[in-house]
């Protein structure tokens, strides 16, 4: 007789798949109701300076890249909150792109669609870190991992946002002032 465990289980992650989606649709629905001044006011404050370090430092590799400790990482990325600051603006950035697409549509759409990737990247990169909050203290291998991890979530940051100020540079000079100081 079959065990009805594994069904049960599988169920059970096809409901939370079908809630976060969900939840996620009904979140971005309301990001794009929100005037440019409420999706720029929604950003919150980054150490720019920590991020584009740690994003130099993975995507511009040079002799001896393993300059730093996962403890000084976790340092700069701001630890977990900092991870889900990165993560929420980077869905605030996806909208401000999508807002930019009235004044140059061509290139907003393209640079909206390199953003989206950057984003899921982040959010992988995340999920991979607090997936490996837990083990990483019993196993070394976790620790390499998340240190990877914190560096591809920097980077993708880095990169949305120099997208980001990069399409307002030239899709409407006049914003890009206030943009960038938020950012």
């Amino acid at each position: 007789m079959p065990s009805t465990i594994p069904y049960i289980v599988l169920a059970l992650f096809a409901c939370f798949l079908v809630i976060a989606a969900a939840w996620s649709h009904m979140f971005s629905i309301k990001l794009t109701k929100g005037t440019w001044k409420e999706l720029v006011e929604g950003l919150t404050a980054i150490d720019m300076g920590n991020v584009k370090v740690l994003a130099r430092d993975y995507l511009d590799p040079h002799k001896g890249q393993i300059d730093r400790s996962p403890g000084e990482i976790w340092k700069l990325v701001g630890g977990l909150e900092g991870l889900h600051r990165m993560n929420e603006n980077a869905n605030r950035m996806l909208a401000l792109a999508a807002f930019a697409q009235q004044w140059n549509q061509d290139e907003a759409a393209i640079v909206a669609e390199q953003m989206r990737r950057d984003a899921i990247a982040l959010r992988k990169a995340v999920l991979r870190v607090e997936l490996g909050l837990v083990p990483h203290r019993f196993f070394s291998k976790w620790q390499a991992a998340s240190f990877l991890s914190m560096q591809e979530a920097a980077s993708s940051y880095y990169l949305m946002r120099q997208r980001l100020l990069a399409l307002y540079e030239t899709s409407h000079a006049g914003l890009l002032p206030q943009l960038a100081a938020t950012l």
